[in-house]
């Protein structure tokens, strides 16, 4: 058990046991100057005993009164004493030794009350009520001959003390448990990161329990995955790199090689190698904006973007790079729908975004094909399309998903100079604006590619 176990069970144990201490000490305390002695009832309870034993002895004679007191002897009554002319108990009690300072005394006895009744035959008894009077208004155990009653605590009180101890250490164990056992977890699955297992876990651990402690081990769990993502993104991507650059490495030693072995060429080996190191420029610069936007870090900037404007900046370079290129192909747009909207995003990452499946579209769009870009509102509303469809093969229905994997290039593609890197730039930043990016065949001949993003 850690270090934090330990203090949360002696911080609750601390506190059950002052708090037990306290209470008992001033229990304690509170009775313990209450000794045992005689106290004296003297409200109506007196006057009904009296009453009763004169009534008794009036009607019945000596003998009932001596039934009566003896059964009230036997029963939780009052102490009621008849003394006769030598002031002698008729039942051969003594009374009770006197407290000091209580009440009335009469022969040494505390007396709360008295009653004289004179009989028909010349005889005459005294009636008296002895009792404990703290007890005014209630009703107590008679006190037979002999017998004593200890009503107060005259020691420490050990035996609360010591269950209220042992209930004490149940709960602070119990507590401390609860709240240490979703730390130690935790702890485990840290030691496992460090060792490089990202795939160590706490909430199956945690269970369904719902507190800060519990969050903190959810946390941990997006956190591991995250990071497990992140780190096989950056294996994949070393050995995609690794294997699309060793081709164009490859042309570079040729090319020198040629340049050496026949200088008489060395224009055209020079304009070879030019070639393979703009594409190598052009290769490194996609794959770190892939890593950019999958760690988050290419998509940070939030600003208002108009995204009409943005698809006709698109298509502006578009149409100038086909009027250049040796196979010119026509561009409609129509994204009028989308002026009375805004998104909130990356300006620069959303403009390369639609910029790759523009490119992609008039990369395998034939000469003389038409390459249409609309905008509208989506359902729900919320939500707004930009579709561009091209003229080209399309893509088998196998390949559909594919085609936004790194540096996935099908049938389709042919003798395309590209790196397969452009669609799935293009989905990871529409992604990492709350949106989603799908292709599907047109009918007929040619591929749709639809971005969807929130207005």
């Amino acid at each position: 058990m850690g270090r934090l176990f330990w203090k949360f069970f002696f911080v609750f144990m601390l506190a059950q046991v002052v708090t037990l201490v306290g209470v008992s000490t001033a229990f304690w305390l509170r009775h313990r100057d209450a000794s045992p002695g005689p106290d004296f009832p003297r409200g109506p309870f007196a006057a009904v005993a009296l009453d009763a034993a004169a009534a008794t002895l009036t009607h019945g004679g000596e003998a009932a009164l001596r039934s009566l007191l003896s059964d009230w002897a036997r029963r939780p009554g009052p102490d009621v004493y008849a003394l006769g002319s030598d002031g002698r108990d008729i039942l051969g009690r003594a009374l009770p030794a006197p407290a000091p300072g209580e009440g009335l005394r009469t022969n040494s006895a505390p007396i709360a009350s008295t009653r004289r009744v004179e009989l028909a035959d010349g005889r005459s008894f005294e009636l008296r009520v002895a009792g404990r009077g703290r007890e005014e208004a209630g009703w107590r155990p008679p006190q037979r001959p002999g017998s004593g009653e200890r009503r107060v605590l005259g020691v420490f009180p050990g035996a609360p003390l010591a269950g209220g101890l042992i209930a004490s250490l149940v709960f602070a164990t119990l507590l401390a448990w609860y709240v240490a056992k979703p730390i130690r977890s935790l702890r485990s699955a840290f030691d496992a990161a460090a060792r490089g297992d990202l795939d160590a876990r706490v909430g199956e651990r945690i269970g369904s329990r719902s507190d800060e402690l519990a969050d903190l081990g959810r946390a941990f769990d997006r956190t591991a995955l995250q990071l497990k993502t992140l780190v096989e993104g950056q294996r994949r991507l070393l050995h995609d790199c690794s294997h699309e650059l060793r081709s164009p490495l490859a042309r570079l030693q040729a090319a020198v090689g040629l340049a050496r072995q026949q200088p008489d060429n060395l224009q055209a080996s020079m304009d070879r190698i030019e070639r393979e190191a703009a594409r190598m420029d052009k290769l490194i610069d996609e794959l770190l904006t892939l890593s950019r936007v999958e760690t988050g870090t290419g998509t940070a900037r939030r600003e208002g973007i108009d995204l009409a404007q943005l698809v006709n900046d698109v298509v502006g370079d578009a149409v100038f790079e086909a009027e250049a290129g040796a196979t010119p192909v026509a561009f409609d747009v129509d994204v009028s729908a989308l002026r009375a909207t805004s998104i909130k995003g990356d300006a620069e990452m959303l403009h390369r975004a639609v910029e790759n499946v523009v490119r992609n579209a008039a990369r395998h769009t034939a000469a003389g094909g038409r390459i249409r870009i609309v905008g509208r509102p989506g359902d729900p509303a919320r939500e707004i399309h930009v579709e561009v469809t091209d003229d080209g093969p399309g893509v088998p229905e196998s390949e559909l998903q594919s085609i936004f994997e790194p540096f996935f290039r099908g049938a389709a593609a042919g003798g395309s100079s590209g790196h397969g890197l452009g669609l799935a730039i293009a989905r990871r930043v529409v992604e990492a604006h709350g949106g989603c990016i799908a292709a599907s065949n047109r009918e007929g001949r040619g591929l749709v590619v639809t971005i969807r993003l929130p207005a």
